[in-house]
């Protein structure tokens, strides 16, 4: 049975912007009495770290892809253990404490405690990672761009972060740890739950969509594809469209005002193809104009880890435009369907044929020209409204246990934002603890 978590003994008033009350032995200190900015250069030899929202500080070597860091390193950064170390995206959450001795990119700021300062870096590690915290901290960065927040030592020695005696710091930490390694395990499991469930997903919709079953098959001509009754057809994308394939508006996200048309970006929908209303931007009227988006159209993903990821828009109450890094397909529903060509584009075939055509020279790319010939197996209009109820109707199940995982997901996430909240600001105890 969990341990309900109780409030300190004492508390005292605090005025400040983002904690009113702190535990009586608590202190809430400017930064600059905690922390000291380390500037060392001219360690070129020393092993290059990056700074990543997932994994932490890690070795530049453990990353997937190349080394983008300019030759000369002259002017990074020396990063010592237990070192704290922010990016840009420090509003995303690019903060952490360093394991390791490397360099980084002088873009980021390293900190280092300050002589006798009480300081476990794991502690201010959670604190700066809190939604409270980093809201808190956009109110000092300046030139703040979508997705990235550059916070300069000379401002963030302005702010103000709550301090515990060194003893809770190690209690709270320890604390903390073991929790969020109970909720990580939580969540792989419900991860690899939906993997499971949208491979299921993906095979029925793979099957119906080239229906196996019909008995009278013939080689489609394309190896991916194989098999396909014999009546239907393969066509590239782009003879299926009303118009050709078009990329969205090259304009920075920064308002979000519900009277202009939302700015759909990459990172606005998920693989499970539904738009994260928390991360509404918008666009003005007259930049929008040119990249309004229809009922139906289908938009594509170009660059990067979301690459080949698909959205459709249907459904959507009011107007919306969308970003360079998404293509759009306006499907001709007289030769296809737009919830066809959308399941499509979740099924296997689609996928086998995404890896077979990225420009692996840089990073995996899929450029208009290559969606523009992508081949598409293409029943009877009244034989794709059959297959799309079909799909629609198995996949049900496995679409409601899929939303049900997410949800799981999402709720622990809020628990676990919640707790830490509690802790680093003294609202509740780590159980067991003699109250003080």
């Amino acid at each position: 049975m969990a341990i309900p978590l109780q409030k300190y003994r004492e508390y005292r008033n605090v005025s400040y912007d983002y904690v009113h009350e702190l535990p009586k032995d608590w202190q809430l200190l400017p930064n600059i009495a905690i922390f000291q900015e380390r500037i060392e250069r001219g360690y070129e030899n020393e092993e290059l770290l990056s700074v990543t929202i997932g994994r932490g500080v890690i070795k530049q070597s453990e990353l997937d892809k190349k080394d983008s860091s300019t030759l000369d390193k002259s002017k990074y950064l020396l990063v010592r253990p237990n070192d704290l170390v922010y990016s840009m995206r420090f509003r995303q959450g690019a903060s952490w404490y360093s394991n390791y001795q490397g360099i980084v990119s002088p873009a980021c700021t390293v900190l280092k405690p300050k002589k006798n300062s009480e300081y476990h870096p794991q502690y201010f590690y959670y604190m700066f990672r809190t939604e409270l915290y980093k809201n808190y901290a956009e109110r000092f960065a300046y030139g703040i761009a979508d997705g990235q927040m550059p916070l300069r030592y000379v401002d963030f020695k302005r702010m103000y972060t709550v301090v515990p005696p060194i003893q809770d710091q190690d209690v709270i930490v320890k604390y903390l740890d073991k929790k969020n390694a109970r909720i990580d395990e939580f969540i792989r499991n419900k991860e690899r739950l939906i993997g499971l469930l949208e491979e299921g997903r993906k095979r029925a919709i793979t099957q119906y969509v080239t229906w196996w079953t019909n008995k009278d098959l013939v080689y489609s001509g394309i190896d991916w594809i194989w098999k396909i009754p014999k009546h239907w057809s393969v066509f590239n994308l782009k003879y299926l469209l009303k118009e050709k394939l078009k990329y969205g508006a090259n304009e920075e996200a920064k308002d979000a005002n519900n009277n202009h048309p939302r700015y759909i970006r990459i990172t606005d929908f998920g693989f499970d193809g539904n738009l994260n209303d928390e991360s509404f931007r918008s666009l003005s009227p007259e930049k929008a104009k040119d990249y309004l988006l229809s009922e139906g159209d289908i938009l594509f993903a170009r660059s990067g880890a979301t690459v080949g990821k698909t959205f459709q828009f249907k459904g959507y109450c009011g107007l919306a435009c969308y970003a360079g890094y998404l293509i759009k397909a306006s499907p001709d529903e007289k030769k296809i369907l737009s919830d066809f060509l959308y399941l499509y584009t979740r099924s296997s075939l689609f996928e086998e044929w995404k890896n077979k055509i990225f420009d692996k020279s840089t990073i995996e790319n899929i450029w208009a020209d290559k969606y523009s010939v992508l081949k598409v197996v293409l029943p009877s209009l009244k034989e794709q409204l059959v297959i799309v109820k079909a799909i629609k109707s198995e996949c049900l199940s496995i679409d409601t246990a899929i939303s049900k995982a997410q949800s799981e997901i999402s709720a622990i996430k809020e628990y676990r934002e919640s707790l830490i909240s509690d802790m680093v600001l003294g609202r509740r105890m780590v159980p067991g603890l003699p109250l003080h």
